[in-house]
């Protein structure tokens, strides 16, 4: 993420909280309560996407743990077009080997 998206997600949030603000003070409630229940709006969504952010990180289902696993797999791959038939052979036989080592 780059700095100016930090910026753009911070301005976002509060604007979301002065507009929270606004819809609840013209809905009925007092400046008060609709500064209360603004806060209580921001905080549980910041709290929800705090909650998600830990639960990918638990689980690595974030980019960069996809970025490592699509490189991993390319390697692989560019290493198997590079053999020759005779090593491809012998990887197989080493494969089956282990295969039924198991």
């Amino acid at each position: 993420m780059r700095r100016i998206d930090a910026i753009g997600i911070a301005i976002g949030v509060f604007a979301a909280g002065g507009i929270a603000y606004l819809l609840l003070n013209f809905a009925g409630l007092d400046d008060v309560s609709a500064g209360i229940w603004s806060q209580v709006l921001l905080v549980g969504g910041v709290l929800g996407w705090t909650l998600s952010y830990l639960w990918r990180v638990s689980n690595a289902n974030m980019t960069y743990h996809q970025q490592i696993k699509d490189y991993e797999e390319a390697v692989l791959q560019k290493r198997l077009e590079e053999m020759t038939p005779e090593e491809l052979e012998k990887l197989q036989a080493e494969i089956e080997a282990e295969k039924e080592q198991a």
